[in-house]
């Protein structure tokens, strides 16, 4: 049994907290400038090309790469051979959020009632889920997310009789009624199957799966790859201004579902679409 003192979860959540919303990840930033290469629209290029700038301007100067820094998303896979002591693992979770937000001067955005809506001051409490593995090791991945694209996510609940072109039909509507208003070009996270709950946590963890890569199972992987050229084919384009970028990447998530049932949630993410991990 390996122990594991909280207070290293802590500093963990608080430094990847700081760096991920400074430095964009290596997959966003080669998906963006394959985007940049391969636009049509000189508008859309001059667009992309200008978030490139203000990528690595952010990077080089530590400003936050989006005004909004989101709410703190986590997802914690612990070892069932682990043991955590010196502290309770969710306050060393908020605390790490609370740290990294107030000593890396980020925007609190949290409030901490959902109508009576005062600012929590630390951007806590996170979002956090957890899931226990095998192993010795605690993975943290971190994904903060901006609300400007989380209010344009969309859970429908389709017959099964919809099947799989219902679900792309789903997946198309949810971006054309997105349009201009998350950021795009996006990445689109979508989450098939389980219950109602459960696919709006896996499109929410889709996100975090490197863009650029695909699943493992066949006829998603196709899936995938024909939403986007569909997606592509919108025209909304970079900013909504038109061009053939409209999404970076789409990736998908599925799992076992009731006989009656077809869950699908489209979680969608701008073109930052923040994730980091890290193992401890």
């Amino acid at each position: 049994m390996r122990e594991i003192e909280v207070s290293a979860v802590t500093e963990a959540v608080s430094e990847m907290c700081i760096e991920i919303n400074h430095v964009l990840s290596k997959d966003m930033k080669q998906v963006l400038k394959n985007a940049c290469e391969n636009e049509e629209s000189e508008l859309g290029r001059q667009i992309l090309s200008q978030l490139e700038e203000n990528l690595k301007i952010a990077e080089a100067e530590m400003i936050p790469i989006c005004q909004d820094t989101g709410m703190a998303v986590i997802f914690m896979e612990i070892g069932q051979d682990v043991h955590l002591t010196g502290g309770n693992l969710e306050d060393a979770i908020n605390e790490g959020v609370r740290k990294g937000y107030t000593e890396g001067y980020l925007r609190k955005s949290v409030v901490d009632d959902p109508l009576i809506r005062n600012n929590t001051k630390d951007n806590t409490p996170a979002v956090i889920h957890y899931s226990i593995v095998p192993g010795e090791n605690v993975k943290i991945t971190i994904s903060p997310k901006g609300f400007g694209s989380e209010n344009m996510s969309k859970v429908y609940m389709l017959k099964p009789a919809d099947g799989e072109e219902g679900v792309k039909n789903a997946i198309i509507s949810a971006v054309k009624d997105a349009g201009p208003n998350a950021c795009p070009p996006m990445v689109v996270g979508v989450g098939i199957g389980g219950t109602f709950e459960k696919c709006a946590l896996m499109a929410k963890h889709a996100l975090t799966r490197e863009a650029g890569t695909h699943s493992d199972i066949p006829y998603i992987k196709e899936m995938e790859e024909e939403v986007l050229d569909k997606i592509n084919a919108l025209g909304i384009g970079p900013a909504g201004l038109g061009g053939k970028n409209t999404a970076l990447a789409v990736n998908i998530e599925t799992y076992p579902t009731h006989i009656a049932g077809l869950p699908v949630a489209v979680n969608i993410c701008c073109h930052v679409n923040r994730h980091i991990s890290r193992v401890i």
